[in-house]
């Protein structure tokens, strides 16, 4: 009788864990190739800016050890969801995507680039608190 009430007790545990720790996303992780079909192919036009998407979108460039790079990665999750089919978000893991981290001149992460449709791409760099990413994706993104 003490075995199954611990069995229930553990598997009532574990189904709570993973609802409470499942939170919905919608960022895409981008390897350079990737990031050539759906943000800037700069082999195709390396002297003009030319966006692929079909959506504005903000990129954090960031590496997996950078502690405010995990800080920013919720938030962005949260705006993903919020934006949805509005604005795309992305991920690109510098120590892996070496080429992007070049190209961009990346120096410090996390850093983010607002690709808004029509317009040049805006760079920001530190951990940006959720208000100012808000703020930026109105005014840059969704104007």
């Amino acid at each position: 009788m003490k075995i199954k009430r611990v069995t229930l007790f553990a598997a009532l545990l574990l189904v709570f864990i993973l609802n409470g720790s499942a939170q919905e996303s919608f960022v895409d992780y981008l390897t350079t190739e990737e990031f050539k079909s759906v943000v800037f192919n700069y082999d195709k036009n390396p002297r003009e800016w030319t966006y692929e998407g079909s959506l504005p979108c903000i990129i954090d460039f960031y590496t997996t050890w950078c502690g405010p790079c995990k800080r920013l990665s919720p938030i962005m999750d949260e705006l993903s969801v919020k934006y949805k089919g509005k604005v795309r978000f992305y991920k690109v893991d510098i120590e892996k995507e070496r080429e992007l981290a070049n190209l961009f001149g990346i120096q410090s992460i996390p850093t983010l680039l607002f690709c808004p449709q029509a317009d040049k791409p805006q760079i920001a760099r530190g951990l940006l608190p959720k208000e100012t990413l808000e703020s930026a994706i109105g005014s840059v993104l969704l104007k």
